[in-house]
């Protein structure tokens, strides 16, 4: 049941319902809404802006939302976190790891949303229903503050309407060029770089203050890991555990699509999958080029993807969206404990996995 408003706390979820549900287990749904469209926001922005920037955008309107509704901000951040990096595994541009993964495999937008896009759909719905479960003791709702919260006014925070309608209108150029990359064979990171162009052109934005705001140090770190990761690959070293891998796993590809899956997910969740995956790839690169069936590579790649992607919810550092998130929380007040986040993350991270593993091999093995 709800708390925060005492034994005159009512449920916005039932107009004329004095209090919550009283029977055993049930819920007030108001806050399990708000979460799920939260969440909702989340998922859909992701795969096109990427799960960091999404929660760069959704975290802090969070955290006012709750602020206005006095109730704790936590729950409602750690579930948008976790349904960004769901929803982010879906495109090529959603997830970071997704980008070192087709630069290196060849594999081009429409590749990823085809193959990608159908698991993530299907984990998202499955996730959206578990979360009555999953955050059953985290629903409070005060009805006497839901009125400051109605008498927000969403289109005062929108100062100039019309370079939204521009600045949107170039995301959507830039969306479209993704897609017709096979097509138009312009490169991804062409078509990004491009679009932050005429951004910067429609949006007359002074360029020295947007290149303040570059996360250069973030940038200077893949440039470093990359450099290393080149150097391992030219002295031998990555050629020789991919030797190795090919010795080990033979010609039964099931289990080396099932190993690159559950060990991506494993591994991902206790390091940054983005500097895993780039170290992974070329050893993954070299195992794919045994594999006589091209379609039985690609499954190989995919079930790549799919674990270091959903790897990434695992624990409070897994991912980069994660420690963002818990940055913005820190920030304002809502401070997220790395267990905190981690035990929710867990259990998510075992849930999508075992449902990847059933689609690999739905999809590709049988």
């Amino acid at each position: 049941m709800f708390t925060g408003g005492g034994s005159d706390s009512r449920c916005p979820g039932r107009p004329g319902s004095r209090t919550c549900p009283r029977l055993a287990g049930s819920r007030c749904p108001a806050g399990r809404r708000l979460m799920v469209m939260l969440m909702i926001i989340t998922a859909v922005a992701s795969p096109f802006l990427d799960n960091i920037t999404t929660i760069m955008l959704v975290a802090p309107v969070t955290v006012v939302v709750c602020n206005r509704l006095h109730i704790p901000a936590q729950p409602y951040l750690i579930a948008e976190v976790l349904a960004s990096n769901i929803g982010g595994a879906a495109t090529l541009i959603g997830d970071p790891p997704n980008i070192i993964i087709g630069s290196r495999a060849g594999l081009t937008f429409n590749d990823f949303v085809m193959h990608m896009a159908p698991i993530v759909v299907i984990v998202f719905v499955v996730f959206v229903l578990f979360t009555r479960v999953l955050f059953r003791n985290s629903f409070q709702y005060n009805e006497e503050h839901v009125a400051a919260v109605m008498a927000l006014q969403e289109r005062r925070a929108i100062t100039d309407p019309r370079l939204l309608a521009r600045c949107l209108a170039v995301l959507a150029a830039v969306v479209v060029a993704f897609g017709l990359h096979a097509v138009v064979h312009v490169d991804p990171s062409i078509v990004a770089l491009v679009g932050a162009g005429v951004m910067l052109l429609v949006s007359r934005s002074n360029v020295h203050d947007v290149l303040s705001e570059v996360e250069w140090p973030t940038l200077v770190f893949f440039m470093g890991l990359f450099v290393m990761v080149a150097g391992l690959v030219h002295t031998g070293v990555i050629e020789a555990i991919g030797t190795w891998a090919v010795d080990v796993l033979g010609d039964n590809y099931f289990l080396a699509a099932t190993s690159l899956l559950f060990g991506s997910s494993a591994l991902g969740a206790f390091f940054d999958n983005i500097p895993y995956v780039a170290t992974m790839a070329p050893i993954v690169e070299g195992v794919v080029a045994q594999v006589p069936d091209p379609q039985t590579g690609q499954a190989l790649w995919w079930a790549f993807a799919l674990g270091a992607d959903f790897g990434g919810n695992g624990t409070a550092v897994a991912a980069s969206a994660n420690v963002v998130a818990i940055g913005i929380a820190a920030r304002t007040g809502h401070k997220i404990s790395f267990w905190q986040f981690t035990r929710y993350g867990i259990v998510v991270t075992v849930l999508s996995t075992a449902m990847a593993w059933l689609y690999v091999w739905l999809r590709y093995f049988t």
